[in-house]
């Protein structure tokens, strides 16, 4: 296993590791996105991450030197939109195209300041919710209590 960067508590290949098993856990039996799940999901999701960063940063004898925070998102898929015909529609152009419903689009940016040194982010997503329909993009901060 890679060793983590002096500003990372745990390394990149460990992170995706405790992240994957997260998702997979959380989706094993799911079939297709539930709306009414996608609560349960992301609280599961989160807290099994944040679990496994603090038992593998701490000690019997020391806290974790690290505060962590994690965010999920989930985003549903829906059927691809029909294509735009200027012919079969009275909208024209961007009013045609704004009217369609297609598969959801998805930007997620974060910033912060710290130091460089001790602190960092981390951001990943889930491959395998794809074939569920929807997509799962999660990051995780820390930030050093030295």
């Amino acid at each position: 296993m890679d060793e983590p960067l002096p500003s990372q508590p745990v390394s990149e290949i460990r992170l995706e590791e405790i992240a994957t098993n997260a998702c997979d856990s959380t989706f094993q039996s799911v079939q297709a996105y539930q709306h009414s799940q996608v609560e349960s999901w992301n609280t599961a999701i989160i807290n099994t991450i944040l679990q496994s960063l603090i038992a593998e940063t701490s000690t019997d004898t020391q806290s974790p030197l690290y505060k962590f925070t994690v965010t999920n998102t989930i985003v549903q898929h829906t059927t691809q939109p029909p294509p735009i015909s200027s012919e079969a529609s009275p909208l024209n152009g961007a009013d045609q195209r704004n009217s369609v419903i297609g598969r959801r689009g998805m930007h997620s940016a974060s910033g912060a300041y710290w130091n460089n040194e001790r602190d960092g982010m981390w951001n990943w997503k889930y491959a395998k919710g794809e074939e569920k329909g929807f997509d799962v993009v999660l990051s995780v901060i820390w930030i050093s209590i030295l």
